[in-house]
């Protein structure tokens, strides 16, 4: 089972009380999501509040807003920030996207979400986990993500989402019928040569013919992590 916290360089996430605990996934977004120029940053689907605290470090005047509709980790995430550097630059709130956008907050430069994508998967019977991994339980959809950033970005302002590659081709459709269009786009391989497991893409108004591509292998062959992903989670990583 999954430790009931995980000990980063600048800040350590408690995750008991949460459903998605820290992963490799949510780390590599945190990291490799381009926050230049960053004035004001939401993570989407806070969770542990991992993704807000990684910008919170790596943006260092940015202010940080997190959402998250699951009570107990909203509190759980709001616990963390307290006890980071950063806590006076971010804000959680334990609400639903929806009622969020209520509160009409000021643009963002910057939205970061590694959203639910298990859409025709079996739920997990725990249903706080089947809330955040599932579209089908949850009421965080790509079409409502993907307007909430056409209606809430600053007119330069990225959305950068994480999602296997199947599902980012959904997300695609969803962010190209709200305005936006890719324009830079990271393949996640485990190894040399293997299948691309995870898409991280940036999105916003101005859409290029050409996007950005790249690509990045966590792993050599030999089983040891690359450069590329050592240099990208050096600053966050106690040993790697």
């Amino acid at each position: 089972m999954p430790n009931d916290f995980f000990q980063f360089q600048q800040f350590r996430i408690e995750q008991a009380y949460c459903a998605q605990k820290v992963s490799t996934d949510a780390c590599l977004l945190g990291a490799a999501t381009d926050l230049t120029g960053a004035s004001r940053v939401l993570d989407i689907g806070t969770g542990t509040g991992l993704l807000a605290l990684m910008a919170a470090q790596r943006a260092s005047t940015a202010l940080i807003e997190a959402v998250e509709v699951d009570p107990a980790a909203a509190a759980q995430a709001a616990a963390n920030v307290a006890a980071s550097p950063w806590a006076d630059r971010i804000a959680v709130h334990a609400l639903s996207l929806a009622a969020y956008a209520a509160t009409r907050p000021a643009p963002f430069s910057h939205l970061i979400c590694n959203p639910p994508f298990f859409r025709h998967s079996l739920a997990p019977p725990d249903a706080a986990r089947a809330l955040a991994r599932h579209t089908g339980a949850s009421s965080l959809t790509f079409a409502e993500i993907c307007n909430f950033a056409t209606a809430h970005l600053a007119p330069a302002g990225t959305l950068t989402v994480l999602l296997p590659p199947p599902e980012m081709q959904h997300f695609a459709q969803a962010a190209l019928a709200s305005g936006l269009g890719a324009q830079a786009r990271l393949a996640v391989r485990h190894r040399p040569g293997g299948r691309i497991t995870r898409s991280i893409w940036q999105f916003g108004r101005e859409k290029p013919a050409s996007p950005l591509d790249s690509t990045l292998v966590i792993q050599e062959a030999d089983g040891q992590y690359s450069a590329a992903f050592r240099a990208l989670l050096a600053g966050f990583y106690l040993a790697l």
